[in-house]
């Protein structure tokens, strides 16, 4: 029987992450993961893979349509999707190596294998064969994840009722694909296969996109989309999805009125994720969840279970990679009595389409339900030289400060390369940074970063500079 001071269940973001921070602040450390391959969903069926898989895309998309401008141009451009998918593997396999290397250098012990509870501080590991093996902890932490969600009526098949798993394995391009779900992975996946060729169909019950984020970003998002081919149902319910032949027919109304019909060759789900908790043994310890499956946690993410911890999608909350990153610091610093806070309000979001969405801090909807007054600066992106030079001008950004102290409340921003800037808005805010912070720094040029500058001095009051 083996003992560790810490066993982390799960090697996505939040595990693995988890683990090397352990193992750094000196416990013994041992990680268990179900499948085969470390990383979880971020690195082999999420976040990883899909940015591959959208960089491919976009390069297709400029040499087949923007590239000529610059006076590149192909003849007999083709796409290969089993030359892009392959890539997509190897990038996967060598990021899977370097964990593994990492799990090497700071002397973690890796299982496969199911992890099982049986007591607080006693957990059976059962391998693919069956066969089992019993450990011991002091602490546990639960990081095992999500998993796409199914509709009761529409059971995925892996071939024409597809998850965000699947799509991102496909050997051939749909020519039509309808997507049931506007939020980040749907647009994302659905930016990615418009990309290179399919026609697109998105289906969202709410009344936007991406409707957790600032409404002007996801009205700015919409409209591009639709330029670029993009078709939108919103307020749009699916009751029914039917296979019929080779194809796929979904039965929706708008406005709980007007049917609709839609044919595809591929439909894809992408409604939300639930947490992966079954089979792990939490009833034989008592561990709560809610409603909805996620473990319950406090404000340190202990269980109810004051040697366990949960973190990640498995407790809800942002279902990011970096939020569970996070969390898997302040964990394992809490275990080791270190001084650490998570403030979830600085997590920032990001949406990988072109142009990439990004989002920190408060949405207007959100001040107004606070009855916080506010200020807004906004600058459009066209205005800027170097998205002029580089062709790159749709989006803006979009500052929002207290009315009296000039505090940053939230930045939001659509744009090339907002992924990267967004960093910016974080720090300005843990430093809680005011809009003239922001306006009086000396900013290279030409970048997209001046758009932040442009923003803070119309929030602050004064006139922008190129507009």
């Amino acid at each position: 029987m083996n003992y560790y001071d810490v066993v982390v269940i799960g090697s996505g973001p939040g595990g693995y992450i988890s683990a090397i921070r352990c193992s750094q602040l000196g416990f013994n450390t041992a990680i268990i993961e179900k499948y085969k391959y470390f990383g979880g969903t971020c690195l082999n069926v999420g976040c990883i893979p899909s940015k591959t898989l959208l960089s491919s895309a976009e390069n297709y998309h400029k040499a087949k349509n923007i590239f000529y401008n610059h006076g590149i141009q192909f003849d007999n451009l083709l796409l290969d999707i089993t030359k892009m998918m392959n890539r997509k593997k190897n990038i996967i396999n060598k990021i899977c190596e370097g964990i593994k290397y990492l799990f090497i250098k700071y002397n973690i012990k890796t299982y496969l294998g199911t992890a099982i509870f049986k007591d607080k501080n006693t957990i059976s590991i059962l391998d693919s064969d069956s066969n089992s093996k019993i450990i011991k902890f002091t602490y546990a932490i639960i990081a095992t994840g999500s998993k796409p969600m199914e509709l009761p009526f529409a059971k995925i098949d892996g071939n024409k009722i597809i998850s965000s798993t699947n799509i991102l394995s496909l050997n051939y391009i749909p020519k039509k694909l309808s997507i049931i779900g506007g939020g980040v992975i749907g647009i994302e996946l659905g930016s990615l296969y418009n990309k290179i060729g399919s026609d697109v169909t998105i289906i969202e019950y709410e009344k936007n996109i991406i409707s957790n984020l600032d409404l002007d970003l996801s009205k700015e998002l919409e409209n591009i989309l639709k330029k670029n081919g993009i078709k939108f149902y919103l307020s749009t319910k699916v009751e029914s999805i039917d296979l019929i032949k080779d194809n796929v027919k979904i039965n929706a109304k708008i406005n709980k009125n007007d049917d609709i019909n839609i044919i595809c060759d591929c439909c894809l789900l992408s409604i939300g994720r639930i947490p992966y908790t079954n089979n792990l043994g939490l009833e034989n310890i008592g561990i709560k969840k809610d409603k909805k499956g996620f473990i319950l946690v406090n404000n340190n993410l202990q269980t109810n279970i004051e040697n366990i911890y949960a973190i990640g999608d498995v407790i809800g909350g942002l279902m990011l990679a970096h939020k569970a990153e996070k969390e898997g610091i302040f964990v394992s610093d809490k275990i080791y009595a270190n001084k650490n806070i998570i403030n979830y309000n600085l997590i920032p979001s990001v949406i990988y389409t072109n142009p990439e969405v990004a989002s920190v801090g408060k949405s207007e909807k959100e001040l107004k339900d606070f009855n916080r007054k506010y200020k807004i600066g906004k600058f459009p992106i066209k205005a800027l030289g170097r998205a002029i030079s580089s062709g790159e001008i749709n989006g803006f950004v979009k500052i929002l400060s207290d009315e009296l102290t000039d505090e940053i409340l939230g930045i939001h921003m659509i744009g090339p390369r907002v992924s990267d800037i967004i960093i910016e808005a974080v720090l300005a805010m843990e430093f809680k940074a005011s809009s003239e912070d922001l306006s009086l720094i000396s900013y290279a040029h030409p970048t997209f970063t001046e758009a932040v500058k442009e923003a803070a001095l119309i929030a602050t009051g004064n006139k922008p500079i190129h507009i």
